[in-house]
């Protein structure tokens, strides 16, 4: 349960959304905006601290030398159209040494793609909420799964400590499931760097408490998308501009928009959302650096 704001999906608003106005609709039919990819595999052979967006919410770090996946989505997802695919096959990863599931919504718990890294990385170990065993254990065989409450820390190498911390969200993968499983954000922190990821989330004062926990957050990677119409999507994910003042609650340096740009999943036009960031970026209302990255860049940190 969110400590701030308890939320549990009722069937009239889905429906209300799906069949209701689209105020939209064919601005959204006629946005062309599309992902630039970078077919730069560099980072993969490389051993410098790099974040490599992979779309939606899934990132290749290497942070302190260690090499981490989050939320992996490489296939397509049911009912949902995917505008571009993933820049890199699971295939062409370096080894790795931890796999991150923040939730069990299946745009960032895929089955097929976390059968598939645990078969070509055995030995990653998944971090990911309470509850999250019982569901991935099939999928992973007997590789280690480490289960963690907000605001405790993983067991990892020393040169690398990640935490599970709250977001304002749900979970929800059958008919029976629902909140039964946690979701949660991540903060990632090295001798040198401390990156925070949001998770899916809608805003609230866990970033604040964030930043009163770790106060020195260098690089804040927050979701953007899937926030229309907001009178259903606010309580579970974040607009871009409440993405800005989460990321000043945060007090990081840098923001790195994500969760846009992959999959149709709400009423806002593709390419909104970061023409909205742009927008608030030229007025001066984004205090600290916006870095938008392309599928497959690689940003050293």
């Amino acid at each position: 349960m969110n400590h701030e704001y308890p939320y549990i999906p009722a069937l009239s608003n889905v429906l209300k959304w799906k069949f209701g106005p689209k105020p939209q609709q064919q601005e959204k039919q006629a946005d062309t905006f599309r992902l630039k990819t970078h077919h730069d595999t560099h980072f993969i052979h490389d051993t410098t601290d790099c974040i490599v967006w992979l779309g939606h919410a899934s990132f290749f770090i290497r942070l302190g030398g260690i090499n981490i996946l989050i939320d992996p989505i490489f296939y397509d997802i049911p009912l949902t159209h995917r505008y571009t695919p993933a820049p890199v096959v699971p295939e062409m990863l370096p080894p790795l040494d931890y796999l991150l599931i923040s939730h069990d919504h299946r745009d960032h718990c895929q089955e097929e793609s976390i059968r598939r890294i645990r078969a070509l990385h055995p030995s990653a170990a998944i971090l990911t909420g309470l509850q999250m065993e019982k569901l991935l254990r099939p999928w992973a065989g007997r590789g280690p799964i480490q289960m963690a409450g907000w605001y405790q820390q993983y067991l990892t190498s020393p040169t690398v400590h990640i935490y599970f911390l709250p977001a304002r969200h749900w979970a929800k993968r059958g008919i029976r499931d629902t909140n039964k499983r946690l979701w949660g954000a991540y903060v990632l922190q090295s001798e040198h760097h401390t990156i925070y990821f949001s998770g899916d989330t809608g805003y609230g004062s866990h970033f604040a408490d964030a930043r009163a926990v770790f106060p020195g957050i260098d690089i804040a990677i927050i979701g953007v998308g899937a926030y229309k119409p907001e009178w259903f999507m606010h309580p579970v994910h974040i607009s871009p501009g409440d993405a800005v003042r989460a990321f000043h609650d945060l007090g990081a340096k840098v923001l790195v928009p994500m969760h846009y740009g992959t999959f149709n999943l709400s009423d806002e036009p593709i390419g909104e959302p970061v023409r909205v960031l742009r927008e608030l970026e030229k007025e001066g209302e984004i205090q600290g650096t916006l870095k938008v990255l392309d599928l497959g860049e690689n940003y050293t940190v």
